[in-house]
Formats: C-alpha cells, structure tokens, sequence
C-alpha cells in the first residue's frame, strides 16, 4: 500500500522524542534569555517589576535547561544522532572550506554531507558547551557562600559575555530556520522530502536508502 499523499515521497528526520527536546530546550533558552535581559536591564527590570521572582525563574529554568537534552538518552534516535553530531570528518571540513552554509552552495560544489552539516555539529558543540558553564558560573552568582569576591566577579564576567555570545549564535540559527521551510518542517513534523534531503544530505539521503533496502530483503 502507498504512503499517504501527503506523506508520499517523505522520509523521517527527527522522532518525536528528538522533537521534545528541542522543543523543551527551546522553550526554557527563550525564558532565560527573556529573564536574563530583565536582570541585566534597570530599566527593564523598573518596568517589569518583581525582580526578585524573575531571578528565581530564571535560577530554575537554568538549572532545568540541561533536563531536556539528559532525558533524551533514553532515546534510541536520540543517541544515535547525538554520535552524529560528535563525529567530524573530511566532509565537514570541505563544507566549512567552501562555505556551505551559503544557499545553493551545496549543491553547486558537490558538497558531501550527512545528517547534520559542519555548522550544525560545531553549533551544538558550542550550545552544550555554554550551557554547562553558564550553569556552573551562575551557580557561583547565585550561592554567594561557595566563593570568593574575586571568584564571583569572574563569574559574573563570563556568564554575562558568554550570554551575549549564546544570543548572536541562537539569532544565526533562527535566520538559517527561517530560511529552509523542509528543515522547519523536519523538527515540525518529524519528516522531510527525500528529493531536499538527496540535495542537501546525500550522504544520509543514501543512508536511509540503504536501510530501506536491507529493510525490503528481509
């Protein structure tokens, strides 16, 4: 029996355990960072009020952002791409060196990419990296006991930079969503068309191909 209509010609992306996660984790990176320019604002915080609630939910949704991505372990799919992601080859390089991240460029230089594309991959290495110090250095902030005066300001430098730093990285991510309506749709629905993904991801386009064949010997 064919596929329905509008699921002809599609092939899975992301499960939905993979779409939780992102979607828990963007949901909490959003409340900080909305909170987080509160705290670091007077006049926002003049406006909003109640400073001492919003530094709590903003504690609370730091301390939960890494709750997402921790229970997704549980996942099959979920491990499987996060070993994607920690995998960098020879591909990625030449993706990095001709500048694929560029509209049509994959496709004009015969670019070879997998699931996830050099950006992607040094982009989820950066946002896993900052949560894990932004975590520790706002623990530093918060508890004011388990450090020193020099300790905390330091502290408050990095976090207060590296923020900043998350919020150009998150803008460039979103610009690059917005910009690809099949990788929108990918963490939306769970599918895209197999034609963008032989385009855009040959190399995983013939994985599932693959698959899909040994599938059909059984």
């Amino acid at each position: 029996m064919p596929p329905p209509r509008d699921e002809a010609g599609r092939i899975e992306r992301f499960t939905r355990a993979e779409r939780y996660v992102h979607w828990a984790t963007t949901v909490l990176m959003f409340v900080l960072i909305a909170t987080g320019a509160i705290l670091y604002n007077d006049q926002l915080a003049i406006y909003t009020g109640h400073r001492q609630f919003v530094a709590v939910v903003h504690l609370y949704c730091g301390f939960a952002l890494p709750v997402p991505m921790a229970a997704g372990v549980f996942s099959k799919a979920y491990r499987a791409d996060a070993r994607r992601l920690n995998r960098h080859t020879a591909q990625d390089l030449a993706w990095l060196r001709h500048r694929g991240w560029k509209r049509g460029r994959v496709r004009e230089r015969g670019l070879k990419v997998g699931k996830f594309n050099a950006g992607q991959k040094l982009n989820a290495a950066f946002l896993c990296g900052a949560i894990l110090v932004m975590a520790g250095t706002g623990t530093i902030m918060w508890f004011q006991g388990l450090a020193s005066v020099s300790m905390r300001t330091g502290a408050t430098f990095v976090h207060d930079w590296l923020a900043l730093a998350v919020g150009f990285d998150i803008i460039g991510h979103v610009y690059f969503a917005v910009g690809d309506r099949h990788a929108r749709a990918g963490m939306r629905r769970g599918t895209v068309p197999r034609s963008w993904a032989e385009h855009e991801h040959e190399l995983w386009a013939q994985e599932i191909a693959d698959q899909e064949a040994r599938a059909g010997q059984d």
